[in-house]
């Protein structure tokens, strides 16, 4: 019998990992393998743990989640991970959504379950966006604070000879190229 391994992961920064965790090790998890703030968008290539989980698990080997929805967020990366699971000779199971993985219908309830995923994320995205520009038209929405240090970074960087693509790419900077382009329009504008 070989090892059963588990993975959790958050979204962002303000989620907890414990319950995910505490679950994992009640299932028979004897090393979990942990990320946090990976983000929506994130997909296979931006999550180290879960690289290292797919790398490291071998035939035999059980990987425990608490929900599909933890495993991938995008159906393409959930058939992905899950293909990459199955050709290893691997078990998956997800602990709070009792199904065989395994199985023709597991794995047919597995596409169901990432489409709602998948759906229920867009939806989230869909509310944001209203939500948002509601509050746009009615005066109460400025956006994130300004992040000053940033914008002195950004500035310096653009002293320096770099464009918004290149800034945004810096390693201190975690601002989209279209906000690095608005911020240093802002700032030309206000030199005039």
């Amino acid at each position: 019998m070989g090892q059963v391994l588990g993975y959790a992961r958050t979204s962002t920064l303000y989620q907890n990992l414990e319950p995910q965790l505490e679950a994992l090790e009640a299932a028979g998890a004897r090393f979990i393998f942990r990320e946090q703030a990976t983000g929506t968008k994130a997909d296979q290539k931006t999550r180290p743990q879960l690289t290292a989980l797919l790398d490291g698990v071998r035939e035999g080997d059980t990987v425990l989640v608490t929900r599909i929805d933890r495993l991938a967020r995008s159906l393409p990366d959930l058939l992905q991970i899950t293909k990459c699971l199955a050709d290893k000779g691997v078990t998956l199971r997800a602990v709070e959504q009792p199904f065989d993985c395994d199985s023709l219908t597991g794995r047919l309830t597995l596409g169901i379950l990432g489409v709602i995923a998948e759906f229920e994320t867009g939806l989230r995205a869909e509310r944001q966006a209203e939500g948002i520009e509601r509050a746009k038209r009615s005066g109460k929405y400025r956006g994130r604070p300004a992040d000053q240090a940033q914008h002195k970074r950004i500035l310096a960087l653009v002293a320096e000879g770099l464009n918004p693509t290149e800034i945004s790419r810096h390693p201190t900077i975690s601002m989209t190229r279209q906000g690095i382009s608005k911020l240093l329009k802002k700032h030309r504008d206000a030199q005039k």
